[in-house]
């Protein structure tokens, strides 16, 4: 049998990495890498490639680099796009793990926040594993490794809890908010927008917790009255797409009330 550990890393500093995903990576004989195509997509390993160096034994472990497969940028269909993209980076590491890995070792990947949260790598790779015989002789076994997200710096960072007492929270997208109803929005976290849809709610009467790079030296922070800072986040992610060529930003729309 072959193991497959998808570990949760953070947000991407190497001090967010908790101690059961080191002990995991230290159990790994190859990691496997997907090369992005963009400007300052190669940070992301980087990143991946300083975390290994800085808890792992130089020489315990292989590396695997493999293109990642384009997404098709549409905005029709968006649900049949992603279903053929997974369905090639399934046919992708079906054939590295094939390749790569023998029987009784592990292989990795290395997964930013928690591969739970805002991340398909685990309803991928279990498709994988549900398609294989059972009786197999490369049979693959599934690790899940949680991970240190971005939601939970993101309200350590602003010395906020997620939820309030007796009301639900929201997780959603930038995609989903600019189709919501802003005067809908109580206590709602947005991952990963990076195309400022808190425009959309803009004259509702909300506070904004926005973090933009959590967890690594760029990280900006930035709250106050949506109307009010609205520009200077818009500003802010501008400047950090134009350093890195990419950025990942993380905010809550919280709706005040009188006793806040």
């Amino acid at each position: 049998m072959k193991t497959l550990s998808l570990i949760g890393i953070g947000p991407g500093g190497p001090d967010l990495v908790t101690l059961q995903a080191i002990d995991a990576m230290r159990a790994v004989d190859v990691f496997f890498l997907l090369d992005k195509d963009g400007p300052g997509k190669e940070s992301l390993i980087a990143a991946r490639e300083a975390i290994m160096a800085r808890h792992l034994e130089p020489g315990s472990y292989r590396v695997v680099h493999a293109p990642s497969p384009p997404r098709a940028r549409t905005a029709d269909g968006y649900l049949e796009v992603v279903r053929d993209w997974h369905a090639r980076k399934r046919a992708l590491f079906a054939e590295l793990i094939a390749r790569e890995l023998t029987d009784g070792q592990t292989g990795a990947l290395l997964i930013w926040g928690d591969p739970s949260l805002y991340d398909q790598s685990v309803s991928l790779f279990a498709e994988l594993v549900s398609e294989q015989p059972a009786d197999s002789p490369d049979r693959l076994r599934l690790q899940v490794i949680p991970g240190l997200s971005a939601v939970q710096v993101l309200t350590a960072r602003h010395a906020i809890p997620l939820n309030r007492v007796g009301e639900p929270i929201v997780i959603t997208t930038g995609r989903q908010l600019e189709q919501s109803d802003p005067a809908s929005i109580d206590n709602t976290l947005v991952m990963l927008d990076g195309r400022g849809a808190f425009r959309h709610c803009l004259g509702q009467g909300l506070s904004i917790f926005w973090g933009g790079n959590l967890g690594i030296p760029e990280e900006v922070l930035i709250a106050g009255q949506l109307d009010a800072v609205a520009e200077k986040i818009l500003a802010t992610l501008e400047r950090l797409r134009a350093a890195r060529g990419w950025v990942m930003d993380t905010y809550l729309l919280r709706r005040l009330k009188p006793t806040d």
